[in-house]
């Protein structure tokens, strides 16, 4: 019981310290945001808190559960969760065994995301569990189009991550851009597009800024990660994020950069800090 009491004080000072930290203003080029489930160890208020001080204006990846907190901050929730038990990264819109369910847990998160007053809604393509790529897009369209109408009436876009089935999500379907790309024009509506996730691309793809510039109309969204091992995004890494952000903001961009590093210092706080500085071009 010390040993907690002696942690949860110790936590308590390192987010008052970084509180009464004198922040320049941010340049404002780019919109920054932070993925909450990275700061697992930080209650979420007090995240809130940090975010405020260092000019971060969005919380990532919240349940509407938490809504209320976060606008307690005046902040915003740049892209609304749907990761959970039933359906997930591993579980998604490319079965169509699924798309009636999906439709309806996706038509309760679009009113959710629409009444906290949010516009971006996550969704994930699913393994491939034998399934060629071709038929993948053909499938997750055919779903999509059942509830993007919806996501239409309510001003929400429907969001489907990128990420990297090489190292972290083997078997996920939705792991290179011009797949995405492919199912967005399927779809064929503004309201449903990609997040560019920079971490998982850069293991998949490189040619990062690149990518960006040719694929931008199809982009709602951001993250970040350094390479290799997702951990901060400093000199350790192999990504140079000023020139990343640079590309992002040339291209007229007005969406969100979410921070989703996991921090391996053991100042998590400070860590946030640094990346936002080193993004805030």
């Amino acid at each position: 019981m010390a040993l907690a009491s002696s942690a949860l004080s110790s936590l308590a000072t390192r987010v008052e310290a970084h509180e009464s930290a004198v922040d320049a203003p941010m340049k404002g080029k780019i919109n920054h945001s932070v993925c909450a489930w990275c700061y697992n160890g930080i209650p979420l208020e007090d995240l809130c808190k940090a975010s405020r001080q260092y000019g971060i204006a969005s919380i990532d990846l919240v349940d509407p559960k938490d809504f209320d907190l976060v606008k307690k901050y005046d902040l915003t929730v740049g892209m609304v969760n749907s990761n959970g038990k039933d359906w997930n990264i591993n579980k998604g819109w490319n079965r169509p065994e699924h798309h009636e369910k999906l439709v309806t847990y996706f038509e309760h998160l679009i009113d959710e995301t629409a009444k906290g007053g949010f516009t971006n809604l996550i969704c994930f393509s699913g393994n491939r569990k034998g399934l060629d790529d071709e038929q993948g897009i053909i499938n997750c369209a055919e779903g999509l189009k059942k509830v993007i109408g919806y996501a239409e009436k309510k001003k929400v876009t429907l969001v489907m991550e990128l990420l990297n089935s090489k190292v972290n999500h083997k078997d996920y379907q939705c792991d290179r851009t011009n797949w995405g790309v492919d199912l967005c024009k399927a779809v064929g509506s503004d309201n449903f597009k990609l997040l560019y996730d920079i971490y998982h691309m850069q293991i998949m793809e490189g040619d990062v800024i690149h990518t960006i510039r040719d694929n931008q109309q199809y982009i709602a969204h951001y993250h970040t990660g350094g390479v290799p091992g997702r951990n901060e995004i400093d000199e350790t890494q192999e990504l140079y994020y000023p020139a990343i952000m640079k590309a992002i903001h040339e291209t007229g961009f007005k969406g969100f950069v979410a921070q989703e590093f996991v921090p391996k210092q053991a100042d998590k706080l400070a860590s946030l800090k640094q990346a936002i500085n080193i993004c805030d071009i």
